[in-house]
């Protein structure tokens, strides 16, 4: 029964692997291509491009994490059980790249993304196999986000002024480094990170295209097109993911959907919409972040910046989920549901007159505080485990 089983889900797989390939070759025959192109469904065309391609290049990434031994090995720290290949954050990165540079999509702006998401791509990689200090990635992040400056993509929160320039750059920096370790660190979970990022990058697809922003909503729409191609590899029903995302994988979508986010214009009449939006479509991160943050520094564990990047738990918000639930993949569902409610709430926001856009606040501030209720339940069985 359990060989029928296994016969079963190979077939499903190759009959999967077959129409990504079908579908890959399809949209590249040229009356195709050109139809999807010139008709305004250019996203649609990126879109499929990138899935497929993601989808297409799971078992070579898989193969090669196997092949140079790059994988995630078990720990106390850790929720999963067996070895697990890393590295797939090469194939979401190379999908990316492909789809817009088959498409053209390219300016000075696109370009220093694309330079900041090589440099996570490679380092992280690296860190997967020898464990970088903590100081180099983030030595390594300065440089990316020096990267967006230089080429003009920074926050611009206040005047240009010498003064307010060197606000809008530490902002910046701080906004970047902040949201991509924030997604480094919240990859502790089958499928958790890739989703997450798929439903973030949506929302901001969602945005750019309300705002004719043709290019960003593009890159959007590629990123969570490589983010779904990737998933069923790392988020399955009822087994183990057969791949991670690696620091490879992590640090590019949160360096990439960060800076998505200072690019983009969110609104041209409205300072609580440009202020407000964004941290709605980025809530969960900022949430998590700003938590371990404070419990943190507030237990003693940490007490310099050094030791913030580096040190390493298991009191996440999906760690005190799981707890809860007692179920991972309840946990990471749950999460979606949130990220989903706020990023629904942002792009309502856009068009709210001044209360709606009061109210969805006080909605937004509600809802967190549901959570918090719920991660602080977390708590009390994780402590009352660790009492046993």
């Amino acid at each position: 029964m359990e060989k029928r089983g296994v016969a079963v889900v190979r077939w499903r797989r190759r009959i999967a692997y077959l129409l990504a390939l079908l579908c890959f070759a399809l949209i590249n025959i040229p009356p195709v291509r050109s139809l999807l192109t010139s008709a305004g469904k250019r996203w649609l065309f990126i879109f499929l491009l990138a899935t497929s391609l993601s989808y297409l290049l799971g078992p070579a990434t898989r193969w090669l994490a196997q092949r140079t031994g790059i994988l995630d090995l078990p720990d106390l720290r850790k929720v999963h059980k067996n070895p697990t290949p890393l590295l797939g954050g090469l194939g979401i990165f190379a999908a990316f790249f492909l789809a817009l540079v088959s498409n053209q999509i390219l300016s000075p702006a696109v370009n220093s993304i694309l330079f900041g998401g090589v440099l996570m791509t490679l380092v992280g990689a690296i860190d997967d196999k020898y464990e970088l200090p903590a100081s180099l990635k983030l030595g390594v992040q300065v440089v990316a986000v020096g990267g967006l400056i230089i080429s003009g993509v920074y926050l611009r929160l206040l005047p240009q002024t010498p003064v307010g320039n060197v606000v809008n750059y530490t902002l910046t920096f701080l906004w970047i480094v902040g949201i991509t370790n924030a997604l480094n660190f919240l990859d502790g979970m089958d499928g958790l990170a890739t989703g997450l990022s798929a439903i973030i990058a949506f929302f901001l697809g969602m945005v750019a295209f309300q705002t004719r922003q043709a290019f960003f909503g593009w890159m959007s729409i590629a990123l969570m097109g490589a983010c779904l191609g990737f998933l069923p590899y790392n988020f399955r029903r009822s087994k183990p993911a057969e791949m991670f995302l690696g620091d490879s994988g992590s640090t590019f979508l949160g360096f990439t959907l960060s800076a998505l986010a200072v690019a983009g214009e969110w609104s041209e009449t409205s300072a609580v919409v440009s202020f407000a939006a964004p941290l709605l479509i980025f809530s969960v991160l900022i949430f998590d972040m700003i938590h371990i943050t404070v419990t943190r520094i507030a237990s003693g564990n940490v007490r310099s910046f050094q030791q913030w990047i580096s040190y390493v738990g298991r009191d996440h918000l999906h760690h005190r989920l799981r707890a809860l639930l007692q179920d991972d993949k309840r946990a990471v569902l749950l999460i979606y549901s949130w990220a989903t409610c706020f990023g629904i709430a942002a792009v309502v926001l856009r068009n709210a007159r001044i209360l709606d856009a009061i109210l969805l606040i006080v909605q937004a501030i509600l809802l967190t505080l549901v959570f918090t209720v719920l991660e602080l339940e977390g708590n009390r069985w994780i402590s009352r485990r660790r009492a046993r």
